[in-house]
């Protein structure tokens, strides 16, 4: 039987995605939505276009086992799947593979091939699962470099060890979501932490990009479970002690935690685990708009109800999913325990969405067993539409449309007049680029002190130009973000694509202190060039 691939040029496996017709039907929408005439799609690339240039290095007999050089391995890791890079596969731009793909067994293998790239001057580059929406996966195009190797941690993608008293496992960082979840559902386990990109990202992935789950209120970034972490530098092997706090110093998992892969390869984490949740409750709950929405959040996430999810739609993005008419914003709200039943707390939930005009529906106020738990009506349509996106995404590539997302966090005191201007500034920016588009918003995360919203833009493009189209409404965005005191990334990291603007939000002390600890840990320079900082 043969092997299931991953799409080099898309989303998934090569046998997922939506259809021709369904392809077409979503070109014939985009048409009628924005007034354009008949969209074209551009087919993907198939491997036989793959023309690349020789590699520039071969490895040595001593890996040879572990690496390759097909067309299709270079490819498949020399892009993420930011819109950025689905454009330049779909415009058959492999101008800048990776030269050799190594796929370590164990932890001394990441050594080995470590020692390797140290020693030949070679570019490395820790790959996860390859969802890096930020330029975080793909070779440096520039430097002094001989060569450049992808270093693909899916070989290592066991829970290693389960304590069970104080309910942690020991896994290595190569395990991708759904591999995860299922080793630990024997013992009744779970991370629950549920990135969009869960079913193609790693555990190693989501510690190196702070990663943040959709179950995002209480539990939110993937630091909370971190317990230990055990990393393989040019230097040494670093690992940390478990414990389940500690005030020795500033932490030595936390300097790890988002580096991005430019101090170390992570190889194995003990995680903080949960019980699998047995009891839920929820709701979908609508409001007039956006602002009462959010008010209605801030009480709840201040009263330390401590909701698993409670996430905002505004009408343009509850439309955009079929979680709502297009009229009125949508809360999602969830609860859920693996210790007790949830009435009292989404009764209190809901007594406080209806005090800011909140719609509640009459059978919400109900916990539901695993068995019976449903994902159906708003939340449910949420719920699809969102695990669903990423596999739309080479299909809105391929008809040249301009479609990308900024994510940020902000304080509630500021965040009105922030909302205001940032939704301002990128309708009118998708205006002036792009003629026609729309910008909608949702909350990803919601804190005691502040909201992530999350900001989508869809708009139509020309053809040849898309990057560039959404470079330019990316600049002028990141710009006011920066002015007006958001971050550049709540959740998806900085990679190269955010790199201007973390350069002027990252305190410049810090800089030096993080140059400081590349050229302890990573002498040569020769882990992920370019993210974070300089080489």
């Amino acid at each position: 039987m043969a092997e299931r691939r991953r799409k080099f040029w898309g989303w998934g496996y090569e046998d997922q995605g939506p259809n021709l017709e369904q392809k077409q039907h979503l070109a014939a929408r985009m048409a009628k939505r924005f007034g354009l005439g008949t969209l074209e799609l551009t087919p993907p690339p198939a491997e036989s276009e793959l023309k690349l240039r020789a590699p520039r290095v071969s490895a040595p007999d001593s890996l040879a086992d572990i690496c390759v050089s097909s067309a299709y391995e270079r490819v498949l890791h020399s892009y993420g799947r930011d819109f950025r890079d689905l454009v330049r596969i779909f415009r058959r731009d492999f101008s800048n593979p990776f030269d050799v793909v190594a796929y370590p067994r164990d932890e001394a293998d990441v050594v080995r091939v470590l020692e390797w790239c140290d020693g030949a001057k070679l570019a490395a580059v820790p790959f996860g699962g390859g969802s890096s929406v930020v330029g975080g996966v793909e070779p440096p195009a520039r430097g002094d470099y001989r060569g450049a190797v992808s270093i693909d941690l899916s070989r290592l993608g066991k829970v290693l060890e389960v304590d069970k008293l104080s309910r942690a496992a020991r896994i290595q960082a190569g395990v991708l979501g759904p591999a995860l979840d299922e080793q630990l559902r024997p013992y009744g386990y779970t991370i629950r932490h549920f990135p969009q990109s869960f079913e193609f990202s790693s555990l190693g992935g989501w510690i190196a990009t702070r990663s943040g789950g959709h179950f995002a209120t209480n539990y939110t970034h993937i630091d909370d479970f971190v317990e230990s972490l055990r990393i393989v530098t040019p230097t040494g092997i670093i690992e940390s002690r478990r414990l389940p706090g500690s005030g020795a110093g500033p932490s030595p998992d936390r300097m790890f935690i988002g580096s991005e892969g430019i101090l170390g390869v992570i190889t194995e984490a003990w995680m903080r685990l949960q019980d699998r949740p047995k009891f839920r409750a929820g709701a979908s709950v609508t409001f007039k708009d956006i602002f009462a929405a959010a008010e209605a959040v801030r009480v709840i996430a201040q009263a330390a109800l401590f909701p698993a999810n409670c996430r905002v739609l505004d009408p343009g993005e509850a439309l955009n999913s079929g979680a709502g008419n297009g009229e009125e914003a949508v809360m999602v709200l969830a609860f859920e325990s693996a210790d007790h039943p949830l009435d009292a707390w989404i009764a209190r939930a809901a007594e406080i969405c209806k005090a800011y005009g909140g719609k509640v529906p009459d059978d919400a106020i109900k916990t539901r067993t695993e068995a019976d738990a449903t994902h159906g009506g708003a939340a449910g349509a949420w719920r699809n539409a969102f695990l669903n996106a990423p596999y739309l995404m080479d299909t809105v590539a391929a008809l040249g449309m301009v479609s990308n997302t900024f994510e940020t966090a902000i304080t509630w005191d500021r965040f009105a007049d922030f909302h205001r201007q940032m939704t301002q500034c990128a309708t009118q920016a998708v205006k002036r680029v792009c003629g026609k588009g729309s910008v909608t918003c949702r909350f990803t995360h919601v804190y005691p002190d502040g909201p992530a919203p999350y900001y989508t833009i869809l708009a139509s493009g020309r053809r040849g130009s898309e990057i560039e189209q959404w470079d330019e409404i990316k600049a002028e965005i990141s710009d006011l973000l920066i002015k007006l005191g958001g971050t550049i990334t709540h959740h998806h990291a900085v990679g190269r694509y955010h790199r201007p603007w973390y350069d002027r939000q990252r305190p410049e002390g810090f800089a030096r202190a993080l140059r400081a600890a590349k050229r302890e840990l990573d002498p040569h320079a020769i882990l992920n060039p370019g993210v974070l900082i300089d080489p």
